[in-house]
């Protein structure tokens, strides 16, 4: 059997070429992924030029298209993005609207083509707000097609009000945190392997011509 594939998508609005704490703590679930041969990428959405809209592609010089082809390869995606005022970062949005956009296609069984995709997500930030963007991108993720394991929510947040990020001192040590990538590694790897296995029936589950 092939080896399962997972992509990351960043929606920090920094670009590659600054540190992002977001990607600290998704590069821990990354390691574990290494340690069991799933074969991992992840994309700076910042890099790239995405419009905003709930469409497949926005025409000339709209970069999803690219980004979107790896997310139909993927067995395993992971959404990751700081938390902003309480809220996932204004490019998460526009990942999920541009996925969005392309929720009527199907795969070869006439399915939504998220079905047997498995989704999570990873948050930081310096103050509280992670289970509340967590539920967004799950629920947005559920219901596009993609299956969510349990626990599949790893995030860091510090104390209210500025102070230390996720990679400053301190934070790649807290023990619920590290049990948390843990448990979104392992969970998003095991129901990626029975999905291969065992994908979901077409019955009842076919899109409306």
């Amino acid at each position: 059997m092939a080896a399962l594939q997972a992509l990351f998508l960043n929606a920090s609005l920094k670009k590659s070429d600054e540190p992002s704490n977001t990607e600290g703590l998704a590069q821990e679930v990354i390691d574990i992924y290494n340690e069991k041969d799933v074969k991992s990428e992840v994309i700076r959405l910042a890099d790239y030029n995405i419009p905003y809209g709930i469409a497949k592609d926005l025409g000339e010089g709209d970069e999803w298209p690219q980004i979107f082809e790896k997310v139909k390869e993927a067995d395993i995606v992971i959404l990751a993005s700081p938390i902003w005022l309480g809220e996932k970062s204004s490019l998460a949005t526009v990942a999920i609207e541009r996925l969005n956009g392309s929720s009527s296609e199907t795969n070869e069984k006439g399915q939504a083509i998220y079905y047997n995709k498995v989704g999570g997500v990873v948050i930081t930030g310096n103050e509280d707000g992670a289970k509340h963007v967590a539920s967004s991108i799950l629920y947005a993720f559920s219901h596009l097609g993609f299956l969510i394991p349990p626990n599949v929510d790893t995030y860091w947040v510090g104390e209210a009000g500025p102070g230390p990020s996720y990679m400053d001192e301190g934070g790649q040590d807290n023990e619920f945190t590290k049990s948390h990538v843990k448990m979104l590694a392992y969970n998003t790897m095991h129901l990626a392997n029975i999905l291969k296995k065992h994908p979901i029936p077409a019955e009842g589950n076919v899109m409306e011509e």
